[in-house]
C-alpha cells in the first residue's frame, strides 16, 4: 500500500468537493451540483441533470478509492453507460493520475497512455 492510499483522518467536505472540481476540469465536464449525504447502498450517483451525490462516508476512505469514485461519476456526465468507451476512459484517466504520482516520486511508468489535461 502506498502512502497516498492511507488516510489518518476524515477529510473535510469542502476539500472533497475541491477534489471533484479538479477532476471535472481534467475530464472536461461541469457538474451542476456536488452533494454529500449519507447513502445506504452505494457510494455515489449521477443524475441526468448533472447533479453528483456522494455518500458522506467517502470522506473516510483512502484517496485512491475516492479518486476512482469521483472519476467514475464525472465520466457519467460524458458517457451515461458502463460500455467499452466508459471503461477505456476510466482506465486512461486513472492511469494518467498514477503516472503523474510516479513522476513526482522520480520514477516513470511506461504505460504509453495518452494523458488528458
Amino acid at each position: 500500500m502506498r502512502a497516498s492510499d492511507t488516510l489518518e483522518q476524515i477529510i473535510p467536505g469542502q476539500v472533497f468537493k475541491t477534489e471533484v472540481l479538479t477532476w471535472a476540469k481534467r475530464i472536461g465536464v461541469e457538474p451542476k451540483e456536488i452533494r454529500l449525504r449519507l447513502m445506504k447502498s452505494k457510494w455515489a450517483s449521477c443524475s441526468s441533470n448533472g447533479r453528483l451525490t456522494f455518500n458522506s462516508e467517502i470522506l473516510q476512505q483512502p484517496a485512491s478509492f475516492r479518486r476512482e469514485a469521483v472519476v467514475h461519476e464525472l465520466l457519467h456526465l460524458k458517457v451515461p453507460n458502463h460500455g467499452k468507451l466508459f471503461k477505456q476512459l476510466m482506465k486512461s484517466f486513472l492511469a494518467c493520475d498514477l503516472n503523474k504520482v510516479d513522476k513526482a516520486r522520480g520514477s516513470v511508468l511506461s504505460s504509453g497512455v495518452n494523458c488528458h489535461r
